[in-house]
């Protein structure tokens, strides 16, 4: 499987620290999204192997967005990372289609444990 990443989240700077994160676990990222609409249009172009999503974004958050992507791709993979730790909206994420859920602030080892957990599925 190639290991290909589209990473979604309204920060440029959440954006980059994932980017770097996953380019150290020899991911690719191939695009990257501020928003759920964003997310949605290039998860259909790119087709991502994983995406990492955040929840609270503008114009379309990332529950919505999962439903979307999840909608056109039943395969899809998605891991959500947001600051929104609440337990309903883990589960709403869970239940949407997300694989695993990252609570910002994270270490960078709990990504890892994320990819890796994912990868066994």
């Amino acid at each position: 499987m190639s290991k290909t990443v589209l990473v979604v989240d309204d920060t440029a700077f959440m954006r980059m620290t994932i980017k770097n994160i996953l380019e150290k676990n020899s991911y690719e990222v191939v695009g990257e999204g501020a928003d759920g609409l964003e997310a949605i249009d290039l998860y259909k172009r790119l087709k991502p192997s994983l995406v990492t999503m955040d929840i609270t974004m503008p114009n379309l958050d990332g529950i919505s967005a999962v439903k979307e992507i999840i909608a056109f791709d039943s395969e899809a993979v998605i891991i959500m990372v947001s600051a929104m730790g609440q337990k309903s909206l883990v589960i709403d994420a869970l239940n949407a289609g997300a694989k695993d859920f990252v609570v910002k602030p994270f270490q960078p080892d709990r990504i890892a444990e994320a990819l890796a957990k994912i990868s066994t599925d």
